[in-house]
């Protein structure tokens, strides 16, 4: 399908109240005006990400993405050079530059509104991003029963709990609560060889995932971290990789959002053993 881009600048309550801009990225169908799509939402606005929301929404789907440091940045794309590297660093878990979890969440919250305001968006909503996005996914599918199904790629600041003021989240306590069972359909994917998330923190994260009985599916590839990051990778990309994923992905979110199923209705039917 042809995409097209457009932005929406919405006003926010928390920290400054600076509008986070949203970019979105949309199908388009000629000659069907009225052709409505299912929404995801993915953080945070960058090259690659763009890239890779718009093959999403040449898929069929309404992608908008946030623009998650808009409290200290304008809507552009912090550089993967080492400056940029370092100031979204800054941003994500500084004493000096702080946000909020509470922001994060707000942002997740905005997005999933303006997605389900837009008259080309059916309300059936997803989530995904990549790194610091992998994590706000997790917050998005916590706490927003409109996120049916969320896929997160090498999620930073999990297992250790440092996403934000005073590196301190608790989005691992929230899934030992039970915040995130009985919600959507939930994708874990981290490379082996992550030296961000660490063996024992990807076993953290997984544990603590299967003991809350959370619906989820947690992967491990050969590959490093940001391996999905076709700029600036400093050689970490791994574009076949990131091809079958990609359609690992994207049949989580045609079974989930792509179609209405009606409520989900949970018989307690036990899966039976046979040969």
């Amino acid at each position: 399908m042809l995409i097209a881009k457009t932005f929406h600048d919405v006003p926010s309550k928390l920290d400054n109240g600076r509008p986070i801009r949203i970019f979105v990225i949309s199908p388009v169908v000629p000659n069907y005006p009225q052709a409505k799509f299912p929404g995801i939402e993915i953080y945070q606005v960058t090259g690659p990400v763009e890239r890779f929301a718009g093959q999403i929404a040449s898929q069929g789907y309404v992608v908008a993405c946030p623009s998650s440091y808009h409290e200290f940045e304008g809507p552009e794309a912090i550089p993967y050079d080492t400056e940029g590297t370092d100031r979204g660093n800054r941003y994500k878990a500084s004493w000096q530059i702080e946000k909020d979890v509470a922001a994060y969440d707000e942002d997740a919250t905005l997005s999933v509104d303006l997605l389900v305001s837009l008259p080309n968006c059916n309300g059936r909503i997803a989530a995904t991003g990549m790194c610091l996005g992998g994590h706000l996914v997790r917050l998005s599918a916590a706490f927003d029963p409109r996120v049916l199904s969320s896929v997160c790629f090498f999620a930073t600041d999990v297992h250790s709990a440092t996403l934000g003021k005073g590196k301190n989240d608790d989005s691992l306590a929230r899934v030992q609560k039970g915040d995130m069972s009985g919600k959507g359909e939930l994708v874990m994917i981290f490379g082996k060889q992550d030296t961000h998330v660490p063996r024992e923190g990807r076993d953290l994260i997984r544990k603590t995932l299967e003991d809350a009985e959370v619906a989820c599916s947690f992967l491990e590839v050969q590959a490093q971290h940001a391996f999905i990051r076709d700029e600036s990778s400093k050689g970490r990309w791994d574009a076949a990789l990131t091809r079958s994923l990609f359609t690992f992905m994207m049949e989580v979110f045609d079974r989930t959002i792509g179609r209405d199923l009606g409520p989900k209705v949970d018989k307690g039917e036990k899966v039976e053993h046979v040969c």
